[in-house]
């Protein structure tokens, strides 16, 4: 079952990416034995209980007042920072933080366009000095409207820096390819930026990840 890319919302468990060989926690598998008989470790299966905890919404468009953000912007600490004192809200250990880039508010607006790792995709995002500020704050699970594998710009890091670093070396599952649009004007109707996460992803023995469906409770 493929539900990686970017068509379908689903989280990526932590035997999804490696840095040459070794996933998060030291786990070096076999190869072959990985294609034989799945994963033994870091696999989706270790969620199969759910997921509960806060869910804090970051709205970058909101806060730039624009309805989406240009393929290619980047999002730094400050704007996060922003966001936070804007919204009254501070993300903080064992949080689920979704950003919001406006991905398919602009898709509605313009049609699609090319994203992701695909040679000349773009799309707005995390920049990857993002990353020690996400080890600060030791959020639990990030997610987005898009996988956060795509860095902007053309040099520096690879575009995949944030969402590998994320899976290999800080433990956090992601979110990929969330539909947030409504949640976002949930949030707004409120003033309220923080809410109830629920996720149940698929107990797929050896699983890399899982299609799943988050849901934000006010």
């Amino acid at each position: 079952m493929n539900y990686h890319g970017i068509a379908h919302t689903h989280i990526d468990s932590l035997a999804h990416i490696h840095e040459n060989g070794v996933f998060y926690n030291g786990y070096t598998p076999n190869a072959e034995a990985v294609l034989k008989d799945r994963h033994q470790k870091n696999s989706i299966h270790n969620v199969k209980n759910g997921i509960v905890t806060r869910g804090v919404l970051i709205d970058i468009p909101r806060l730039k007042g624009v309805p989406y953000l240009e393929p290619g912007t980047p999002i730094y600490i400050e704007d996060l920072e922003a966001w936070e004192k804007q919204a009254g809200v501070r993300v903080s250990s064992g949080d689920a933080l979704f950003i919001r880039t406006g991905v398919w508010a602009r898709r509605a607006a313009l049609g699609p366009w090319l994203r992701g790792r695909a040679e000349g995709g773009r799309s707005a995002g995390l920049d990857p000095s993002v990353i020690p500020w996400l080890k600060q704050r030791d959020i639990a699970l990030l997610g987005s409207d898009h996988p956060q594998y795509v860095s902007p710009g053309t040099s520096g890091p690879p575009r995949g820096a944030v969402h590998d670093f994320a899976l290999v070396f800080l433990g956090v599952h992601l979110f990929d390819n969330c539909d947030l649009e409504a949640l976002a004007a949930e949030a707004a109707s409120r003033k309220r930026w923080e809410f109830m996460l629920t996720a149940a992803p698929l107990p797929i023995r050896g699983g890399t990840g899982s299609p799943l469906n988050p849901i934000a409770t006010f």
